[in-house]
């Protein structure tokens, strides 16, 4: 027998050891976080990445996709060109059921998603969202003004982590702000995993009409913003109005929902951990303010039920096979705690070079609006507590009521005085 024959005999052997050794049933994914823990990933999640970088997991629809658990493996997986994005391949290990009505570019593959997503680029540019800064600082004071001069206590989530983010995102887009009841209602469906398909289509089926709408009126009477550009883009024929207003629907509800959460629940980690609040209220430095942000983005975990993908053709990770077809699953709270990416990774520390993290995930399909959330964040983590000195919580937390229930994480209410 040959040396290579040999080398692949015992490759093969090592595989079906591995995969032996899988688990029989499958645990079930999402997992639920610890009791007095809302920080920090569940504790299956951080056994399963100790155990191996993957393992089957069992989803909503009976489906056994990989589970990803290690930084490493995620970031080269989601380059991979063997790993596909788009919604309706089968094996596709959806967090819900999809409607042909709603799916966006991020659920497509290159060229199609590069196509659309060139379309709403240049507003996401850091130039140009650097150039945003003082109308975000604007908002952020005008809010504050608001809570100072308002009764206390006061739910932080509604009076001031909701609407900042959403008057930035409505005045980028061309939105009138005073319809932010409606599509917040909306978007809550929408991100809910508890919810039936039914209510989920009919909720997308209602930002959409909006959105259509507006790009009507866009076509009518053009204005500077990014609704008026996708109406151009529809009049020379480069996109349809569902497409336009699909782009219109994930931007709305992207631009607002996972920063506002972002916020409270940065927010509430910070109350949490005093001695770090203190560190970020005491410097007005821009970099040191930039760096906790990243530690805060790290640290938590917004977008908890992982991204998704499937395999177009076999990979081989750590001596184990991922077929054609197989779903894939990357919790980015795992990835975003592995010792061998952030030592001492349950610790929040502002001081901590946390850049690299994968919150908003790699690759071609890496977050649209990341630049836009940065800049947000800066300004509400570097304005908000030095404003507010003494800012403190109004209810135990054990008492403080957090999203399990849907796929963005977060807090329902922050009730806070000072």
């Amino acid at each position: 027998m040959s040396d290579a024959t040999t080398s692949n005999a015992t490759t093969s052997d090592s595989t079906r050891s591995a995969e032996r050794q899988l688990p029989s049933s499958p645990p079930e994914f999402p997992m639920p976080r610890a009791a007095g823990c809302p920080f920090d990933p569940p504790p299956a999640l951080r056994e399963t990445q100790a155990q191996g970088p993957l393992t089957k997991v069992r989803l909503w629809d009976g489906s056994t996709p990989w589970l990803v658990t290690r930084y490493a493996d995620q970031r080269a997986l989601l380059i991979d060109p063997r790993v596909s994005a788009d919604v309706t391949r089968p094996g596709y290990p959806s967090a819900a059921p999809v409607s042909g009505n709603t799916i966006g570019f991020i659920l497509m593959d290159d060229p199609e998603h590069a196509r659309q997503r060139r379309m709403v680029t240049a507003p996401f540019a850091v130039k140009r969202v650097e150039a945003l800064r003082p109308r975000v600082q604007q908002i952020v004071d005008e809010r504050i003004e608001a809570l100072l001069a308002g009764p206390r206590p006061v739910d932080l989530v509604e009076a001031f982590a909701l609407p900042v983010p959403s008057l930035v995102i409505c005045e980028l887009l061309g939105v009138p702000y005073d319809d932010h009841d409606f599509f917040q209602e909306n978007s809550r469906i929408l991100i809910n995993r508890n919810v039936t398909p039914e209510q989920r289509t009919t909720a997308h089926g209602r930002l959409s009409d909006y959105l259509d709408g507006l790009i009507g009126e866009k076509l009518a009477r053009p204005a500077d913003d990014l609704l008026s550009g996708l109406a151009q883009r529809v009049e020379a024929g480069e996109l349809t109005r569902l497409d336009a207003a699909r782009m219109g629907v994930l931007l709305l509800i992207a631009g607002h929902e996972t920063t506002a959460n972002m916020i409270a629940l940065g927010t509430l980690a910070l109350l949490e951990h005093p001695e770090q609040l203190a560190a970020l209220r005491a410097s007005d430095d821009p970099k040191i303010v930039a760096k906790a942000v990243e530690e805060l983005l790290r640290y938590l975990h917004i977008t908890h039920s992982g991204r998704r993908r499937v395999a177009l053709a076999d990979i081989e990770i750590a001596g184990r096979t991922i077929r054609a077809g197989d779903g894939l699953v990357f919790p980015n709270d795992i990835a975003n705690r592995d010792p061998d990416a952030f030592p001492d990774p349950d610790r929040l520390d502002l001081h901590r070079d946390a850049r690299h993290h994968v919150a908003f995930g790699f690759g071609v399909h890496q977050c649209l609006g990341q630049s836009l959330a940065r800049v947000e964040l800066q300004v509400v983590y570097g304005t908000l507590y030095r404003r507010i000195p003494t800012l403190r919580l109004a209810a135990p937390l054990a008492d403080i009521p957090f999203k399990h229930d849907g796929s963005v994480y977060g807090v329902y209410e922050l009730p806070v005085t000072w």
